[in-house]
Protein backbone atom coordinates (compact mmCIF):
# COMPACT_ATOMS: atom_id res chain seq x y z
CA UNK A 1 0.00 0.00 0.00
CA UNK A 2 1.06 3.37 -0.67
CA UNK A 3 2.62 5.52 2.19
CA UNK A 4 0.72 7.92 4.05
CA UNK A 5 2.44 11.07 6.05
CA UNK A 6 2.66 8.91 8.91
CA UNK A 7 4.62 6.25 7.60
CA UNK A 8 6.67 7.87 5.17
CA UNK A 9 10.13 8.21 4.95
CA UNK A 10 11.34 11.99 4.05
CA UNK A 11 15.54 11.04 4.04
CA UNK A 12 16.81 10.88 0.78
CA UNK A 13 19.20 7.55 1.86
CA UNK A 14 16.21 5.11 1.80
CA UNK A 15 15.21 5.90 -2.00
CA UNK A 16 18.55 4.93 -3.15
CA UNK A 17 19.93 1.10 -4.73
CA UNK A 18 22.87 -0.03 -6.31
CA UNK A 19 22.11 -0.74 -9.54
CA UNK A 20 24.91 -2.35 -12.19
CA UNK A 21 26.17 -0.06 -15.08
CA UNK A 22 25.05 -2.89 -17.97
CA UNK A 23 21.82 -2.31 -17.04
CA UNK A 24 21.95 1.11 -18.45
CA UNK A 25 20.23 0.91 -21.63
CA UNK A 26 22.33 2.87 -24.33
CA UNK A 27 20.01 2.05 -27.28
CA UNK A 28 16.05 1.03 -27.56
CA UNK A 29 15.01 -2.51 -27.90
CA UNK A 30 14.59 -3.30 -32.18
CA UNK A 31 10.68 -3.26 -31.64
CA UNK A 32 9.48 -0.86 -29.44
CA UNK A 33 6.32 -2.84 -27.73
CA UNK A 34 8.83 -5.86 -27.39
CA UNK A 35 10.41 -4.30 -23.84
CA UNK A 36 9.82 -5.65 -20.74
CA UNK A 37 6.34 -4.99 -18.39
CA UNK A 38 6.71 -5.67 -14.47
CA UNK A 39 3.48 -5.04 -13.83
CA UNK A 40 2.99 -3.90 -9.97
CA UNK A 41 0.02 -4.60 -7.58
CA UNK A 42 0.05 -1.61 -5.08
CA UNK A 43 -1.81 -2.75 -3.03
CA UNK A 44 -0.73 -6.73 -2.09
CA UNK A 45 2.59 -5.41 -3.27
CA UNK A 46 2.97 -9.00 -5.88
CA UNK A 47 4.42 -8.33 -9.44
CA UNK A 48 4.53 -9.79 -12.47
CA UNK A 49 6.65 -10.25 -15.32
CA UNK A 50 5.40 -9.99 -18.88
CA UNK A 51 6.33 -8.20 -22.00
CA UNK A 52 4.79 -4.23 -23.27
CA UNK A 53 2.87 -5.89 -25.84
CA UNK A 54 0.70 -7.87 -23.51
CA UNK A 55 -0.63 -4.79 -21.43
CA UNK A 56 -3.73 -4.61 -23.31
CA UNK A 57 -5.26 -7.51 -21.02
CA UNK A 58 -4.37 -5.10 -17.90
CA UNK A 59 -6.93 -2.42 -19.16
CA UNK A 60 -10.82 -2.55 -19.37
CA UNK A 61 -13.26 -1.25 -21.32
CA UNK A 62 -14.06 2.53 -19.87
CA UNK A 63 -10.47 3.18 -18.71
CA UNK A 64 -9.07 6.59 -19.59
CA UNK A 65 -5.56 6.47 -20.84
CA UNK A 66 -3.82 9.56 -20.88
CA UNK A 67 -0.73 10.48 -23.03
CA UNK A 68 1.68 13.31 -22.99
CA UNK A 69 1.84 14.72 -26.75
CA UNK A 70 5.33 16.59 -26.37
CA UNK A 71 7.85 16.08 -29.07
CA UNK A 72 11.68 16.25 -28.12
CA UNK A 73 13.22 19.05 -29.82
CA UNK A 74 17.17 18.65 -31.67
CA UNK A 75 18.19 21.44 -28.75
CA UNK A 76 21.53 21.20 -28.73
CA UNK A 77 24.10 23.22 -31.19
CA UNK A 78 27.24 23.35 -31.64
CA UNK A 79 29.38 26.68 -32.59
CA UNK A 80 32.17 28.23 -31.90
CA UNK A 81 33.44 31.79 -30.16
CA UNK A 82 34.00 35.01 -32.77
CA UNK A 83 37.43 34.25 -31.26
CA UNK A 84 37.67 30.40 -32.01
CA UNK A 85 36.47 28.39 -28.60
CA UNK A 86 34.03 25.86 -28.86
CA UNK A 87 30.49 25.94 -27.14
CA UNK A 88 27.80 24.02 -26.73
CA UNK A 89 25.00 25.10 -26.60
CA UNK A 90 21.21 23.51 -25.15
CA UNK A 91 18.28 25.93 -25.35
CA UNK A 92 15.95 24.96 -22.28
CA UNK A 93 12.75 26.85 -23.42
CA UNK A 94 12.96 26.34 -27.39
CA UNK A 95 8.57 25.72 -26.81
CA UNK A 96 8.91 29.97 -26.15
CA UNK A 97 6.59 32.16 -28.78
CA UNK A 98 9.04 32.95 -31.68
CA UNK A 99 8.24 36.59 -31.80
CA UNK A 100 8.83 36.66 -27.42
CA UNK A 101 12.17 34.58 -27.85
CA UNK A 102 13.45 37.06 -30.63
CA UNK A 103 13.13 39.96 -28.19
CA UNK A 104 14.07 38.11 -24.69
CA UNK A 105 16.55 35.73 -26.13
CA UNK A 106 16.66 31.86 -25.18
CA UNK A 107 17.77 30.53 -21.85
CA UNK A 108 20.66 28.11 -22.57
CA UNK A 109 23.22 25.69 -20.75
CA UNK A 110 26.73 26.67 -22.03
CA UNK A 111 29.35 24.31 -21.99
CA UNK A 112 32.96 25.44 -22.83
CA UNK A 113 36.66 25.14 -22.06
CA UNK A 114 36.77 29.09 -21.05
CA UNK A 115 33.51 30.54 -19.31
CA UNK A 116 32.10 33.03 -22.42
CA UNK A 117 31.27 36.35 -20.95
CA UNK A 118 28.48 38.94 -21.76
CA UNK A 119 28.21 40.04 -25.21
CA UNK A 120 30.21 37.48 -26.19
CA UNK A 121 29.06 35.91 -29.90
CA UNK A 122 28.67 32.16 -31.51
CA UNK A 123 28.82 31.32 -34.61
CA UNK A 124 26.83 28.19 -35.50
CA UNK A 125 25.86 26.11 -38.57
CA UNK A 126 24.16 27.14 -41.86
CA UNK A 127 24.71 31.03 -41.29
CA UNK A 128 23.14 31.09 -37.61
CA UNK A 129 24.37 33.28 -34.77
CA UNK A 130 24.34 33.47 -31.05
CA UNK A 131 24.77 36.36 -28.82
CA UNK A 132 25.06 35.92 -25.00
CA UNK A 133 23.14 38.70 -23.45
CA UNK A 134 23.93 37.85 -19.48
CA UNK A 135 26.97 36.89 -17.72
CA UNK A 136 26.57 33.46 -17.66
CA UNK A 137 25.52 32.14 -14.12
CA UNK A 138 25.60 28.44 -13.03
CA UNK A 139 26.19 27.19 -16.50
CA UNK A 140 23.11 29.66 -17.91
CA UNK A 141 22.89 32.48 -20.25
CA UNK A 142 20.05 34.06 -21.97
CA UNK A 143 21.08 33.73 -25.81
CA UNK A 144 19.73 35.69 -28.66
CA UNK A 145 19.52 33.84 -32.21
CA UNK A 146 20.22 36.00 -35.08
CA UNK A 147 18.68 34.07 -37.78
CA UNK A 148 15.67 34.40 -40.77
CA UNK A 149 13.70 31.62 -39.35
CA UNK A 150 12.12 30.62 -36.34
CA UNK A 151 14.30 28.88 -33.43
CA UNK A 152 12.54 25.75 -34.04
CA UNK A 153 12.80 25.30 -37.74
CA UNK A 154 16.48 26.01 -37.17
CA UNK A 155 17.23 23.78 -34.47
CA UNK A 156 15.67 21.12 -36.71
CA UNK A 157 17.82 21.78 -39.23
CA UNK A 158 21.74 22.09 -37.49
CA UNK A 159 20.39 20.64 -33.67
CA UNK A 160 21.00 17.37 -32.17
CA UNK A 161 18.77 15.35 -29.98
CA UNK A 162 19.66 16.18 -26.71
CA UNK A 163 19.89 12.38 -25.16
CA UNK A 164 19.97 12.15 -21.41
CA UNK A 165 24.09 12.36 -19.49
CA UNK A 166 23.57 8.54 -19.03
CA UNK A 167 23.64 7.61 -22.47
CA UNK A 168 26.85 7.73 -24.57
CA UNK A 169 27.30 7.82 -28.22
CA UNK A 170 30.40 6.90 -29.42
CA UNK A 171 32.45 4.24 -31.81
CA UNK A 172 31.69 1.37 -29.77
CA UNK A 173 27.99 1.88 -29.35
CA UNK A 174 25.60 0.08 -31.80
CA UNK A 175 23.85 3.25 -34.71
CA UNK A 176 21.25 4.63 -33.13
CA UNK A 177 18.52 6.75 -35.29
CA UNK A 178 17.77 8.52 -31.56
CA UNK A 179 15.83 11.61 -34.01
CA UNK A 180 13.11 8.89 -34.37
CA UNK A 181 13.59 6.68 -31.51
CA UNK A 182 13.48 9.28 -28.25
CA UNK A 183 10.45 10.51 -29.87
CA UNK A 184 6.87 9.07 -28.86
CA UNK A 185 4.62 7.66 -31.74
CA UNK A 186 2.17 10.24 -30.78
CA UNK A 187 4.13 13.39 -30.41
CA UNK A 188 2.90 16.33 -31.95
CA UNK A 189 3.52 19.93 -30.10
CA UNK A 190 7.43 20.66 -30.13
CA UNK A 191 8.67 21.88 -27.07
CA UNK A 192 10.43 19.19 -24.97
CA UNK A 193 14.39 18.69 -24.37
CA UNK A 194 13.43 15.18 -23.10
CA UNK A 195 11.24 12.16 -23.92
CA UNK A 196 8.67 11.42 -21.72
CA UNK A 197 10.47 8.28 -22.13
CA UNK A 198 7.05 5.71 -20.84
CA UNK A 199 5.19 6.66 -23.93
CA UNK A 200 8.12 5.03 -26.17
CA UNK A 201 7.27 1.56 -26.01
CA UNK A 202 3.58 2.24 -27.79
CA UNK A 203 2.77 1.90 -31.30
CA UNK A 204 0.22 3.23 -32.98
CA UNK A 205 -1.36 -0.61 -32.82
CA UNK A 206 -1.22 -0.99 -29.83
CA UNK A 207 -3.11 2.15 -29.40
CA UNK A 208 -5.57 1.08 -31.28
CA UNK A 209 -6.13 -2.02 -29.74
CA UNK A 210 -6.47 -0.17 -26.59
CA UNK A 211 -9.16 1.77 -28.26
CA UNK A 212 -10.84 -1.31 -29.79
CA UNK A 213 -11.41 -3.08 -26.10
CA UNK A 214 -13.09 0.07 -25.21
CA UNK A 215 -10.15 2.29 -23.41
CA UNK A 216 -11.05 6.18 -24.12
CA UNK A 217 -7.14 7.83 -24.86
CA UNK A 218 -6.45 11.84 -24.35
CA UNK A 219 -3.78 14.07 -24.87
CA UNK A 220 -2.16 16.31 -22.04
CA UNK A 221 1.07 18.60 -23.07
CA UNK A 222 4.21 18.94 -20.29
CA UNK A 223 7.09 20.11 -22.30
CA UNK A 224 9.76 17.61 -20.12
CA UNK A 225 12.58 20.29 -19.25
CA UNK A 226 16.38 19.53 -18.39
CA UNK A 227 14.76 19.52 -14.52
CA UNK A 228 14.24 16.30 -15.35
CA UNK A 229 17.63 15.13 -14.53
CA UNK A 230 18.22 17.63 -11.45
CA UNK A 231 20.00 15.80 -8.46
CA UNK A 232 18.19 16.02 -5.07
CA UNK A 233 21.17 17.95 -2.99
CA UNK A 234 19.15 18.03 0.32
CA UNK A 235 19.24 14.73 2.25
CA UNK A 236 14.90 15.78 3.57
CA UNK A 237 13.37 14.99 0.23
CA UNK A 238 10.80 17.54 1.50
CA UNK A 239 13.15 20.64 0.67
CA UNK A 240 13.55 19.74 -3.16
CA UNK A 241 12.21 22.65 -5.48
CA UNK A 242 10.88 21.30 -8.88
CA UNK A 243 12.55 22.81 -12.32
CA UNK A 244 8.80 24.92 -13.53
CA UNK A 245 7.97 23.41 -16.91
CA UNK A 246 5.25 24.56 -19.46
CA UNK A 247 2.05 22.29 -19.27
CA UNK A 248 -1.40 22.30 -21.01
CA UNK A 249 -4.21 20.64 -20.41
CA UNK A 250 -7.23 21.56 -23.43
CA UNK A 251 -10.50 21.44 -23.26
CA UNK A 252 -11.33 18.23 -24.76
CA UNK A 253 -8.91 16.46 -22.69
CA UNK A 254 -10.11 18.02 -19.49
CA UNK A 255 -13.67 17.09 -19.58
CA UNK A 256 -12.63 13.69 -20.71
CA UNK A 257 -10.83 13.85 -17.10
CA UNK A 258 -13.44 15.20 -15.18
CA UNK A 259 -15.93 13.25 -16.41
CA UNK A 260 -13.88 9.57 -15.58
CA UNK A 261 -13.20 11.06 -11.96
CA UNK A 262 -17.19 11.66 -11.74
CA UNK A 263 -17.91 8.33 -12.88
CA UNK A 264 -15.20 6.98 -10.69
CA UNK A 265 -13.64 5.35 -13.73
CA UNK A 266 -9.79 4.19 -13.57
CA UNK A 267 -7.02 6.66 -15.11
CA UNK A 268 -4.08 5.66 -15.88
CA UNK A 269 -1.04 8.11 -16.61
CA UNK A 270 1.54 7.33 -19.14
CA UNK A 271 4.63 9.14 -17.45
CA UNK A 272 5.70 10.63 -14.42
CA UNK A 273 4.88 13.59 -16.35
CA UNK A 274 1.41 12.87 -17.03
CA UNK A 275 0.87 12.19 -13.34
CA UNK A 276 2.07 15.93 -12.08
CA UNK A 277 -0.12 17.81 -14.51
CA UNK A 278 -2.93 15.93 -13.61
CA UNK A 279 -2.22 16.11 -9.98
CA UNK A 280 -1.10 19.52 -10.55
CA UNK A 281 -4.44 20.70 -12.35
CA UNK A 282 -6.39 19.13 -9.49
CA UNK A 283 -4.29 21.15 -6.72
CA UNK A 284 -4.57 24.33 -7.94
CA UNK A 285 -7.98 24.27 -9.30
CA UNK A 286 -9.90 21.72 -7.81
CA UNK A 287 -10.86 19.75 -10.73
CA UNK A 288 -8.84 18.89 -14.02
CA UNK A 289 -10.14 21.71 -16.00
CA UNK A 290 -8.68 23.52 -18.90
CA UNK A 291 -5.53 25.55 -18.17
CA UNK A 292 -1.93 26.12 -19.47
CA UNK A 293 1.31 27.56 -17.53
CA UNK A 294 3.98 26.49 -15.78
CA UNK A 295 3.94 23.40 -13.79
CA UNK A 296 6.12 22.61 -10.69
CA UNK A 297 3.98 20.20 -9.19
CA UNK A 298 6.47 17.82 -6.81
CA UNK A 299 5.07 15.07 -5.25
CA UNK A 300 6.81 12.23 -2.84
CA UNK A 301 5.30 9.79 -0.20
CA UNK A 302 2.90 11.27 1.51
CA UNK A 303 1.37 12.77 -1.33
CA UNK A 304 -2.69 12.33 -1.83
CA UNK A 305 -3.43 11.40 -5.28
CA UNK A 306 -6.77 12.91 -6.72
CA UNK A 307 -6.83 12.09 -10.41
CA UNK A 308 -4.16 9.46 -11.21
CA UNK A 309 -5.51 5.48 -10.39
CA UNK A 310 -2.40 4.16 -12.20
CA UNK A 311 0.75 4.42 -14.24
CA UNK A 312 3.11 3.18 -16.75
CA UNK A 313 6.56 4.57 -16.05
CA UNK A 314 10.06 3.48 -16.58
CA UNK A 315 12.81 2.58 -14.18
CA UNK A 316 14.28 5.87 -12.61
CA UNK A 317 17.59 6.69 -11.13
CA UNK A 318 18.09 6.04 -7.56
CA UNK A 319 17.45 9.15 -5.51
CA UNK A 320 15.95 10.91 -8.42
CA UNK A 321 12.25 13.02 -8.01
CA UNK A 322 10.96 9.90 -10.18
CA UNK A 323 11.74 7.11 -8.07
CA UNK A 324 9.98 9.37 -5.49
CA UNK A 325 6.84 10.01 -7.57
CA UNK A 326 6.42 6.22 -8.14
CA UNK A 327 6.90 5.49 -4.21
CA UNK A 328 4.31 7.67 -3.31
CA UNK A 329 2.05 6.08 -5.52
CA UNK A 330 3.19 2.49 -4.65
CA UNK A 331 4.93 2.75 -1.44
CA UNK A 332 8.82 2.67 -0.84
CA UNK A 333 9.18 -0.87 0.13
CA UNK A 334 6.65 -1.97 -2.63
CA UNK A 335 8.60 -0.16 -5.31
CA UNK A 336 12.40 -0.95 -3.98
CA UNK A 337 11.26 -4.39 -3.71
CA UNK A 338 10.05 -4.55 -7.25
CA UNK A 339 13.08 -2.97 -8.30
CA UNK A 340 15.49 -5.43 -6.66
CA UNK A 341 13.45 -7.73 -8.94
CA UNK A 342 13.74 -5.98 -11.96
CA UNK A 343 17.81 -5.76 -11.25
CA UNK A 344 17.87 -9.91 -10.93
CA UNK A 345 16.20 -10.35 -14.17
CA UNK A 346 18.07 -8.23 -16.53
CA UNK A 347 15.78 -5.41 -16.93
CA UNK A 348 17.01 -2.51 -18.90
CA UNK A 349 16.93 1.20 -17.02
CA UNK A 350 16.46 4.27 -17.71
CA UNK A 351 14.92 6.46 -21.34
CA UNK A 352 15.75 3.75 -23.54
CA UNK A 353 15.05 1.14 -20.95
CA UNK A 354 11.80 -0.88 -20.24
CA UNK A 355 8.88 -0.31 -18.36
CA UNK A 356 6.80 -0.75 -14.94
CA UNK A 357 2.81 -0.72 -14.97
CA UNK A 358 1.25 0.31 -11.31
CA UNK A 359 -2.18 -1.01 -10.66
Amino acid sequence: MPDDLETASFLLRDYLFELPNHLIAQNPTDKRAESKLLVVDRRHGNVRHCRFDEICRFFSSGDLLVLNDTRVVPARLYGRKETGGAVELLVLDPYKDAERGREEGYECLLKSAKRPRRHTRIVLQNGARATILNEPRDGKAVVRFSMDEPLLEILEKIGQVPLPPYIHRNGNTPPCDDRKAYQTVYAAKSGAIAAPTAGLHFTHELLGELQERGVEIVKVTLHVGYGTFAPLRSEDIREHRMHPEYAEIPACSAQAIEQARIRSRRIIAVGTTVVRILEWAAAELGKVSPCAGLCNHYIYPGHRFCVVDAMITNFHLPGSSLILLVAALAGRQTILNAYQQAIERGYRFYSYGDAMLIV
